[in-house]
């Protein structure tokens, strides 16, 4: 079965082609309009959608020398995100399903990141994953295809927030988070002790805004200019009190929940430390540490090719007449994860 998977959630324009599950062709195009205001701007971000989702998907037909009418299934985003953009690729979908008579998916989003290592690794059941990005930090088991529990998240602020806005402190070009991790690799980790928020004993949730808040503190005491040197020292810190934060919460959930894997996923997931601290922590276990290669951590259509091909291995299609839902939460379990 070939799938066409379309992801447009934020500001990523993204779509994939896979036969069967395997990847045969992608391509995704990031927006510039935003760098100049330090964030992502809705509005700009599906006008942006309208333009560049024909050209991505004509160029990623091109790679995979495939043609519309080879397209068995197609497989779209319907939250979370923004919605103006979950929109745009959405009813795209939609449209193309209905002209052609194909099926068609409707992807979480949040999902498909976690499946996301699938795409060039065989996922062993059950595995505990966690999505870490700039909207989302969540940590799940995977019993099953199809049946996740989540068991934790961000109380506050996500973990690729927290990255970005050290690196805007730092005066750091946005998104911070890969600028923070090239000058962490320079600097000394133990040069600052910023906190790791400390939450009531049994929980497997994070708390990011008090670390934003003590950076910024520091930032604004710091003699200025600060030097090359000292901005190295603080993206160190910054990073390590961020990835100890996951790490802590990840090695309680693998000594609660039985998992064959560890994966990781999401923007987050291209960070240096927290790849070598995944593998770390796995390797003590005896398990596998599964982290897609840097392209496939970004929002990109692959994830929800995947995603939306093993939905259709399971017999699951979504009626055309669902709605693009921005705080899609399909994972809040009615049991609650002790």
């Amino acid at each position: 079965m070939r799938v066409l998977g379309l992801e447009t959630s934020c500001d990523d324009t993204g779509a994939a082609i896979l036969d069967d599950g395997r990847l045969i062709a992608h391509v995704v195009e990031s927006q510039d309009v935003h760098v100049t205001y330090g964030g992502v701007v809705p509005e700009y971000a599906s006008r942006a959608h309208i333009t560049l989702l024909p050209r991505v998907l004509e160029a990623t037909l091109a790679k995979a020398g495939a043609s519309l009418e080879s397209i068995d299934a197609v497989a779209a985003t319907v939250g979370p995100g923004l919605v103006g953009s979950l929109l745009v690729g959405l009813e795209f979908a939609k449209g193309l399903a209905m002209a052609r008579g194909i099926p068609f998916v409707g992807v979480n989003h949040v999902e498909a990141h976690l499946v996301s290592p699938g795409l060039e690794n065989e996922l062993p059941y059950p595995f505990l994953g966690m999505v870490a990005s700039g909207g989302h930090t969540e940590i799940y088991h995977v019993e099953r295809p199809g049946s996740v529990r989540r068991l934790g998240s961000t109380r506050d602020d996500a973990a690729g927030e927290a990255f970005d806005k050290v690196g805007k402190l730092l005066g750091l070009p946005y998104p911070g988070g890969p600028h923070v991790d090239r000058l962490a690799r320079l600097g000394r980790a133990d040069a600052i002790d910023f906190p790791v928020a400390k939450l009531e004993r049994g929980t497997l949730d994070v708390s990011m805004s008090g670390l934003k808040t003590a950076v910024k503190l520091f930032v604004e005491r710091e003699p200025k200019p600060i030097s090359e040197e000292r901005v190295r020292d603080i993206a160190a810190s910054a990073e390590r009190a961020i990835v100890a934060a996951l790490v802590e919460r990840l090695e309680e959930a693998l000594d609660r929940h039985p998992s064959r894997a560890l994966a990781i996923s999401g923007g987050c997931a291209c960070n240096t430390l927290l790849r070598a601290e995944a593998a770390r922590i796995a390797a003590k276990r005896g398990i596998p540490s599964l982290v897609p290669s840097p392209p496939l951590c970004r929002d990109n259509g692959a994830m929800i090719g995947y995603a939306g091909w093993l939905s259709l291995t399971r017999g699951e299609m979504t009626p055309l007449t669902v709605n693009a839902v921005p705080n899609l939460d399909s994972f809040q379990a009615s049991n609650p994860a002790p």
